[in-house]
């Protein structure tokens, strides 16, 4: 196994634990760090090949499980959130799968927001209800509801904040607190924000969830998640993983962990263009509304300024005129990518009702605020006077 370096000091500010946290270097000294591409790992002794299979000893055995490049990975993210151990997945949505086939029996109970990504919805009322877990759905902005969908067999409360289209923002304080006095777990999607803007473990939660696919790389290139949090909670969905193998290929985390590097510088330019598009879009006739954090306008703007350092890189907005005026503004602009990913350098575009949303039931679109007319900008780090351009061109006949 490689040596740890000393450089993943407690005491080491955000940007720099993100450039240094985890390194490990072979016998080579390498200053970069190295990408492991192998499938297993070769043993010095039979005693030893069993000593590792059972825990005995620690080391490296087989990639679906222990990797170096991926436990490099795996330790910078935990630092940059404070965790105590990270899990690194294939995708974020099998990072969400991992932490409830770890955590999970059927008959278990779920409360989830209402608001979270389409795919989410489609995997906690479609896919595990044929397990015998249940989901019930409630508002991200109100700590009431949560607390009166509590059941005897209630065990994980699941938001994302901001969340996905619209931004709400939950409190996930008051959530938290909530989740410990009924004794349930409260894992938090932290894709939007990262652990450069918000850390949901230092506000109660117990499991932060990442897609790191989005702003962790960057540069949308590679897909990964990771699922973290104490040792008691991780280490059963850590046995999923080693059993059924969601697992984060070693070139993937070492391009997650070159993203890091530049994560709160990314993240700071990322939110302060997104503001200025925003304040943008406010002041356009055929806007109806914009949801950002960081405007005053925002319902939860006060929530998040407190418990974000920023408004994030995430805008959306209705036009006027439905879905017909919504497709001609994504069909006419030039530089902005027509792509439902997010996260990335390049600004992105969606309808979600048509995209990240579509195979959920018009009823849950309704009740997630999704509407015909709304648009989904993730701001990239172009000049925003270009993306405004751009935007422009569609905006109005």
């Amino acid at each position: 196994m490689p040596e740890q370096s000393n450089h993943a000091e407690k005491s080491y500010q955000l940007e720099t634990l993100a450039v240094h946290a985890g390194t490990k270097r072979s016998q080579f000294n390498e200053h970069s760090e190295a990408l492991f591409l192998t499938s297993s790992f070769v043993f010095d002794s039979a005693a030893q090949a069993a000593a590792r299979f059972i825990g005995a000893e620690p080391g490296n055995i087989y990639s679906r499980f222990t990797n170096p490049t991926v436990t490099m990975f795996e330790e910078r993210l935990a630092a940059l959130e404070g965790a105590e151990q990270c899990v690194a997945t294939a995708s974020g949505m099998s990072a969400i799968l991992a932490c409830c086939m770890g955590l999970l029996k059927s008959g278990d109970h779920i409360v989830a927001s209402r608001s979270i990504f389409g795919s989410t919805v489609n995997l906690f009322g479609t896919i595990f209800k044929r397990f015998g877990v249940d989901t019930t759905f409630v508002s991200a902005t109100d700590v009431n509801e949560w607390e009166v969908a509590v059941r005897p067999n209630t065990r994980l409360f699941f938001l994302e904040t901001p969340s996905n289209p619209l931004t709400e923002i939950s409190d996930i304080a008051g959530i938290a607190a909530v989740a410990k006095q009924q004794g349930v777990l409260l894992a938090v999607d932290n894709c939007f924000c990262t652990p450069a803007l918000q850390r949901p473990l230092d506000l109660g939660a117990d499991i932060v969830i990442h897609s790191a696919t989005k702003y962790l790389d960057g540069q949308g290139r590679v897909l990964g998640g990771a699922v973290l949090g104490n040792k008691k909670v991780i280490e059963p969905i850590y046995q999923f993983l080693r059993t059924a193998g969601p697992t984060m290929s070693a070139f993937n985390a070492w391009v997650f962990l070159k993203g890091m590097e530049t994560l709160k510088i990314r993240m700071n330019a990322h939110s302060a263009n997104a503001l200025s598009v925003a304040q943008w879009l406010e002041a356009q006739d055929n806007v109806a509304r914009v949801y950002y954090p960081g405007l005053p306008s925002h319902p939860q703007h006060e929530l998040a300024m407190k418990q974000q350092k920023a408004g994030g890189g995430i805008v959306s907005f209705e036009v006027k005129g439905g879905r017909e005026e919504a497709w001609r503004l994504i069909d006419s602009t030039r530089m902005i990518s027509i792509t439902a990913n997010l996260g990335d350098t390049k600004t992105t575009l969606t309808h979600p009702a048509t995209t990240t949303h579509a195979r959920i039931t018009q009823e849950a679109r309704d009740a997630a605020g999704i509407s015909e007319g709304l648009l989904r900008i993730a701001v990239g780090l172009e000049a925003a006077s270009d993306i405004q351009i751009d935007l422009a061109r569609g905006m109005y006949k």
